[in-house]
């Protein structure tokens, strides 16, 4: 059964990369993509180039932290009624396992909490090797409009 509060598809995630105003969002700037929507989980892409290195050369903390809060964040907000409520990231936090230099991210949320007040998501990020490269957690408000 789909903890999404109505169908979505890969043209809804698209039309809310581009931000409320159009002028672009950290999604668009990070390459970040969602590519998959099951009944319980969604997931994100992000290129593991240059672009999100730190100094080192290595992806940095901050990108893997991006890519989690907005794998979260989206399902956050699938997950309730979008027209009375909107979810917003209260709390993370990121456990960075793996360095990645190249390749593609790939972030999975599943639930771990769908409440009327907050949602509570886990997040893993593997690299193009399929390899563990960071788990998060994400608290997210369900605020009302």
């Amino acid at each position: 059964m789909s903890i999404w509060f109505r169908p979505i598809t890969l043209e809804d995630c698209v039309r809310l990369d581009a931000g409320m105003g159009g002028k672009g969002t950290l999604m668009q700037t990070l390459g970040i993509e969602i590519s998959e929507i099951g009944d319980d989980y969604l997931k994100a892409t992000m290129p593991a180039g240059p672009a999100v290195h730190n100094p080192l050369g290595i992806v940095h903390g901050g990108a893997n932290v991006a890519l989690a809060e907005t794998v979260a964040s989206y399902a956050a907000n699938f997950a309730v009624d979008f027209e009375q409520y909107y979810c917003v990231g209260q709390e993370i936090n990121a456990n960075h396992l793996r360095a990645s230099r190249n390749g593609v991210l790939t972030a999975t949320a599943k639930p771990i909490h769908l409440g009327k007040r907050s949602s509570v998501w886990e997040i893993v990020i593997h690299n193009s090797a399929g390899e563990l490269t960071c788990i998060s957690r994400m608290t997210a408000a369900v605020v009302k409009r």
